[in-house]
């Protein structure tokens, strides 16, 4: 393998799709045993709605959390690619903490499962949404906020230059929405079950506190980029207390992503888990920087020949 300097990302929730994770299973007995060890971890068969579904238990926030680290970290090992940094979306930073050793895999899927429900509970369904908008400027979207006068509209991830998601109200991305579409700007509703990265998490970060005080963290060793600051992540302590402040705070993945290639001088990044939606987000960033996804044996051998080549 050349020598050149990789990254190693992880998804967030929306990746999820029916299968996932079966052709490792059925190929690897190391993989086997790392879902057998989700399932006991958990106290129920992850593995099997990884497998068989359906789509709409394994869509369930508690349960795609969960999920998701639990094949982000599957493609990770099963990959044996070395990586130089390591970063997450949302949830996948979970995965990028459990993949530098700072944090259990067992630990983890605790962790996220309970944040999924937490999430899921913090605000009644119906009452919260999200859109991406497209095209339009952070001081556009910014400004179009300002000028909303009820409701809650903040910033929930900034994926992209040309892609900023939006969290809040009923009331407030309504509103924020009429401002945008007078300004140009388009926006897409997207399907999830709550409004996540923004202020109504709150009660969803009181309760993981007090889980997260609960769990050991160690320093990362190798280099871990977070979400709520777009810097390395610097102790198991400042690994815990990013993991407090990211339930309501913006993920600045364009951001983290641009610091990460340049400090790092990364490139190429490798996605772990499935959905490719990082590798895609990484040629609007920086299309200097090669973007390969990993989600099954296939993509595994593929990839590692590209690196090679």
């Amino acid at each position: 393998m050349s020598e050149q300097v990789l990254a190693g990302v992880f998804p967030g929730q929306g990746s999820q799709s029916v299968g996932m994770g079966l052709a490792f299973a059925e190929q690897s007995a190391n993989a086997k045993e790392l879902f057998e060890r989700a399932d006991k971890a958990l106290g129920y068969s992850i593995s099997s709605l990884c497998f068989e579904g359906p789509i709409e238990e394994l869509t369930l926030t508690q349960n795609a959390q969960p999920a998701l680290l639990a094949l982000g970290y599957l493609a990770f090992r099963e990959s044996n690619i070395t990586v130089h940094a390591l970063a997450g979306h949302s949830l996948g930073e979970y995965t990028a903490l459990v993949a530098a050793e700072s944090l259990s895999f067992e630990d983890a899927l605790q962790l996220v499962h309970k944040r999924g429900r937490y999430m899921q509970e913090a605000v009644p369904s119906g009452q919260g949404k999200m859109l991406a908008v497209i095209k339009s400027s952070v001081e556009d979207i910014e400004n179009a906020i300002s000028e909303v006068s009820s409701g809650i509209v903040e910033v929930a991830n900034f994926n992209s230059p040309g892609q900023t998601v939006v969290a809040g109200d009923v009331a407030g991305i309504d509103a924020f929405a009429t401002v945008i579409a007078d300004k140009g700007g388009k926006v897409i509703p997207l399907q999830v079950s709550a409004p996540f990265h923004c202020s109504l998490m709150q009660p969803a970060a009181d309760k993981l506190s007090k889980d997260l005080d609960a769990i050991t963290f160690e320093k990362p060793k190798l280099p871990v980029y977070a979400n709520v600051t777009a810097a390395k992540i610097e102790s198991g302590d400042e690994a815990r207390d990013l993991l407090k402040q990211q339930v309501c705070s913006s993920v600045r993945w364009t951001e983290s992503m641009q610091n990460m290639c340049a400090e790092m001088n990364v490139q190429a990044i490798v996605e772990f888990g499935p959905g490719g939606v990082l590798s895609k987000l990484m040629k609007r960033i920086d299309s200097s920087v090669k973007g390969f996804s990993i989600d099954s044996p296939e993509s595994c051998a593929k990839t590692t020949e590209q690196l090679a080549a």
